[in-house]
C-alpha cells in the first residue's frame, strides 16, 4: 500500500489533475484581463456609465453590510450562543440564500415583496413599492449576501473561551461589559472577515436584482447590471466594468484571507 501511494506515476497524475484545474479556474480571468490590454478597453468606455454604476455599486454595498451588521450580529449571536429547539433548522434556513440559484432568489423576493406578494397589500396601504427600485438593490443583495457575514460572526462567537467570559462575571461585570471588552473584541477578525466577504458578494450580485430590481441606469444599474446590458452593444465596457470587478474582488479576498489568518 505504501508503495502505491508512493508511485510516481500516482504523483504526476494527481500534479498533472492540479494543474488543469488551476489553469481551467484561472484562464478566464486571464482572458478578460488580456482581451481588456490589448484592446485598451478602457479608452472606448463611456466613463460616465461606468462611474455610475459604481458609485450605485458601492453605496447599496455599505448600505447592506450595514443591514448584515445590524441585524445579523445578534442573529449571529443568538445562533452561536442560544440553546433554543430548532437552532440548527433555523441555521440552515439562514445560510440557504447562499446556495439558492439566483434566479430563485429575484423570484422569492418578488413574491414576498413585489405588489403582488405577500406582503404586497401591506406594502401598498403604506404607499410603498420595492420592485425596480434602489431599495430593492439593497434587498437582492443583503437576502444572498448577508449570509455569509451570519455564519462567519456565528463561527466567531462559538470560538471565544466561555471561561474568560465567566471570568469576567466573576469579577463584576455585567453582561454588556462582557459582550463589549471580552466577547466583541475576540471576534473582531472573524467579523470584519465576513463583512468583507458580504460586501464581495453585494458587490457581484447579479440574477436576484434584475429579476426584483430591474438594470435601469443610475437607479439600479449595478456593475453586474452594466456589464449584462453592456455585453451586445459595447464589449469593451463590458470588458472594463469585468476587469474593474474583478480586482475590487480580488482585493476584498486578499483582506478577508488576511483577516482571517493574522494572529488575534
Amino acid at each position: 500500500m505504501r508503495n502505491f501511494h508512493r508511485s510516481p506515476f500516482i504523483l504526476i497524475l494527481g500534479v498533472l489533475l492540479a494543474a488543469v484545474a488551476v489553469i481551467f479556474l484561472a484562464l478566464p480571468l486571464i482572458a478578460i484581463i488580456a482581451r481588456a490590454l490589448a484592446d485598451q478597453a478602457w479608452q472606448g468606455t463611456p466613463a460616465g456609465e461606468v462611474a455610475q454604476a459604481l458609485a450605485l455599486s458601492l453605496w447599496t454595498t455599505v448600505a447592506t453590510v450595514a443591514l448584515a451588521i445590524l441585524f445579523g450580529t445578534p442573529l449571529a449571536y443568538a445562533l452561536a450562543r442560544g440553546r433554543f429547539r430548532f437552532r440548527r433548522s433555523l441555521s440552515t434556513l439562514v445560510e440557504l440564500p447562499i446556495v439558492l440559484p439566483p434566479a430563485v432568489a429575484g423570484l422569492a423576493l418578488l413574491m414576498a415583496f413585489g405588489r403582488r406578494g405577500l406582503l404586497g397589500p401591506v406594502l401598498e396601504q403604506a404607499d410603498i413599492a420595492l420592485p425596480f427600485t434602489t431599495a430593492a438593490v439593497i434587498l437582492a443583495q443583503t437576502f444572498v449576501a448577508a449570509p455569509l457575514y451570519v455564519r462567519a460572526a456565528q463561527v466567531g462567537f462559538e470560538g471565544v473561551p466561555r471561561d474568560l467570559e465567566d471570568a469576567a462575571r466573576v469579577d463584576g461585570a455585567n453582561e454588556q461589559r462582557v459582550l463589549w471588552h471580552i466577547t466583541l473584541p475576540m471576534t473582531a477578525r472573524s467579523l470584519a472577515a465576513g463583512l468583507t466577504l458580504c460586501w464581495a458578494r453585494a458587490m457581484g450580485e447579479f440574477g436576484a436584482t434584475i429579476l426584483f430590481a430591474g438594470s435601469l441606469p443610475g437607479r439600479t444599474q449595478t456593475m453586474p447590471l452594466l456589464i449584462y446590458g453592456a455585453l451586445e452593444r459595447d464589449l469593451d465596457a463590458a470588458v472594463w466594468t469585468g476587469v474593474v470587478l474583478i480586482v475590487l474582488a480580488l482585493g476584498a479576498l486578499l483582506v478577508s484571507r488576511r483577516l482571517q489568518r493574522a494572529d488575534p
